[in-house]
């Protein structure tokens, strides 16, 4: 287990991000994102939050959570090579698609991110309003890039109101443009989400073509992809995890059938002296999802989005996650955030305040609030509830009680 004092020093559910600093390797810190601002996205007319290393979004279904989570993913997609502005908006059915229900005076979609270190926590503030205006479907309002205070990009300048079909393209985009601000596009372009769906590992055909689907259907080609030395360290650091989860697992690896196509294998504990061997298409659910979590864990430094990831996984490997994902941020203090359900994944006593998001839905769009800015909250603590008995119940879908009426 982690050290509950790294990050719940004062009994408060106050992260003590020095605390986490201190102990990761390196001398400099990853950059993370440390505040996101929405206008008129999806479910949000506007939200505008402080997001931690370590964030659990929490509440009632269809409330935004995976749609907070997507408007990160949609900068990532702006910025990756084969992306692009366009190419993200029509990927999610165009502006009027995106655009909140509620949305009233103002109509134009915005997204505001900043950028920085816990030292610097504004070191890089990003900002894109986008909208329809005239004949265009789809047209840039406003892109913003901030550094250490001083505007680098403020659009639309006077090219664009001479040309207007510039406002259709970023210049986040552009690498011919985007030259003194390309770590930031880089760092929204190296961003990582995962949603596994077990099903489409085993059964691979179904995502022909598309490449780090985020849904699993390439994973294990993107295990084959990497570096042999590189997989074969991580698969082995899997299985020592595993083993603890999975009985009788004592081996992973990467094999090829005949066809060369790859197979995630392991080797179970049997009554043969040499053990059974299992693919992909015989692994649990809870497997599969447990070595793509475990993977992406290993695999970059940059954001990871988590979708759920207690699905299919037992109530007591639930509550080892927030502790596992303290451990690895220990080592590259990788910012990660999570969508979650889950009682039991917000039992551990390291969970802080400050690093719990509540969204609660309303007629005129979800809010999104700190549980750090709840009083109750931090009371109920004090009187020593958990996380979980404490916030949850702010999350509870009115009405839930009338669900066993159904089949009157």
């Amino acid at each position: 287990m982690v050290d509950a004092g790294v990050l719940w020093p004062d009994g408060l559910g106050r992260t003590n991000q020095h605390a986490i600093e201190t102990r990761a390797s390196g001398s400099r810190l990853p950059l993370r994102l440390t505040h996101v601002t929405l206008e008129n996205w999806r479910n949000f007319t506007r939200v505008d939050v402080d997001i931690a290393r370590r964030s659990f979004l929490v509440g009632p279904n269809a409330s935004g959570k995976s749609n907070f989570l997507d408007a990160i993913r949609f900068l990532r997609d702006v910025s990756s090579v084969g992306g692009g502005l366009l190419a993200a908006v029509h990927q999610r059915g165009g502006v009027s698609r995106l655009r909140s229900l509620a949305a009233r005076q103002n109509p134009d979609v915005a997204i505001r991110v900043s950028v920085g270190r816990d030292d610097a926590a504004d070191l890089w503030r990003y900002e894109l309003a986008f909208g329809q205006e005239g004949k265009h479907e789809l047209i840039i309002k406003r892109e913003l890039v901030v550094h250490e205070g001083v505007a680098v990009v403020e659009r639309p300048d006077t090219d664009d109101v001479a040309d207007p079909e510039r406002r259709t393209q970023t210049y986040l985009e552009q690498v011919n443009v985007n030259r003194p601000f390309r770590d930031l596009a880089g760092f929204f372009a190296g961003v990582r989400y995962l949603h596994l769906v077990p099903q489409l590992v085993r059964e691979p055909d179904r995502s022909v073509g598309r490449a780090n689907d985020p849904f699993g259907g390439d994973f294990l080609e993107q295990l084959a992809g990497t570096p042999a030395n590189t997989r074969e360290a991580r698969l082995r650091r899997i299985t020592r995890a595993l083993r603890f989860a999975v009985p009788q697992l004592v081996e992973l690896k990467l094999d090829r059938d005949k066809r060369g196509t790859p197979h995630l294998v392991g080797r179970y504990e049997h009554w043969r002296p040499r053990g059974a061997w299992q693919n992909e298409t015989q692994f649990s659910d809870g497997t599969l999802r447990l070595v793509g979590l475990l993977w992406a864990l290993l695999d970059g430094t940059s954001p990871l989005l988590l979708e759920e990831p207690e699905l299919s996984l037992h109530p007591d490997i639930v509550r080892q996650i927030p502790a596992m994902f303290a451990r690895v941020q220990r080592r590259s203090s990788r910012q990660v955030l999570v969508s979650t359900h889950s009682s039991d994944l917000l039992r551990d006593d390291g969970v802080g305040l400050d690093e719990v998001l509540i969204l609660r839905p309303d007629p005129e769009g979800t809010t999104i609030r700190s549980a750090a800015g709840f009083a109750e909250i931090e009371a109920l603590l004090r009187g020593g509830l958990t996380m979980a008995d404490a916030v949850l119940p702010w999350t509870r879908p009115r009405g839930a009680e009338q669900l066993p009426l159904f089949a009157e």
